[in-house]
């Protein structure tokens, strides 16, 4: 079984976003780049499912500018066999990443694809359900736990409630939530073997898909600061300041 991954470059967990001071988007000179923690999760777990002999092929594919290249090496240092750049300079919204990787899907013809439920940069948690909807294959969105047995995968998601346990026919797109797995460091050796493995460079006209934007980014804004608390003396006090002030009840 061929398992297709898709992976995103974004900026690292650990750095602070800063704003352009024209408020056109955010500053991104000099700015650590990192693969998306939950796309990392969902290289892990296609790799976890070809280590049990469940999975044959793992392809990890990336949208977007040349250096993501790089976050493709670290997911085939992750395990994952080869990779697939779809290279273009434009701002990829989620419904063209759900395209271009709907053109790779049928390219490639694998039977699940696994995504990180959201990217932490735009939180848009879109790119999967749309790409199920343009297959016209089952999903399986914030995923906790998979098993694939017997041409069908059993899979616990997170809802509101608690868990819920579904059972889908293959082929499936599944997204990844945090409690899946936990991610394995690429190991010296494994980086090296990874910069022999092919990857392949495409354009979205290779692939018939039109990757315009379809929305417009008016204005980017930091979050209002928070202003400094208050003690009050009685419950009475915040009673009032709840009502007068804050206006909230």
């Amino acid at each position: 079984m061929k398992v297709l991954v898709a992976v995103k470059r974004v900026i690292d967990y650990n750095v602070k976003v800063r704003v352009k001071n024209d408020g056109s988007g955010i500053d991104l000179a000099n700015v650590k780049m990192s693969m998306n923690p939950f796309d990392e999760i969902a290289i892990e777990e296609a790799v976890r499912l070809k280590e049990a002999g469940i999975v044959t092929e793992v392809i990890a594919v990336s949208c977007g500018l040349t250096a993501c290249q790089e976050t493709l090496r670290n997911a085939m240092a992750i395990g994952a066999d080869r990779g697939i750049l779809v290279e273009t300079e434009v701002e990829l919204q989620p419904l063209a990443v759900a395209k271009l990787l709907q053109a790779l899907v049928v390219k490639e013809a694998p039977q699940l694809v696994i995504l990180g439920k959201q990217a932490i940069d735009d939180d848009a948690n879109q790119t999967g359900q749309m790409l199920a909807a343009l297959l016209d294959w089952p999903q399986a969105t914030f995923a906790s736990k998979v098993v694939i047995a017997d041409g069908h995968a059993l899979v616990t998601r997170e809802v509101d409630g608690g868990l819920e346990t579904l059972q889908l026919d293959l082929p499936l797109v599944i997204t990844t939530d945090l409690r899946l797995n936990t991610p394995r460091y690429a190991t010296l050796p494994n980086i090296m073997k990874a910069k022999k493995k092919p990857l392949a460079v495409l354009k979205p006209a290779e692939l018939g898909v039109d990757v315009s934007p379809r929305i417009a980014t008016l204005k980017v804004l930091e979050p209002a600061k928070r202003k400094a608390g208050v003690k009050v003396a009685d419950v009475a006090q915040l009673i009032d300041k709840l009502k007068n002030e804050a206006k909230v009840i």
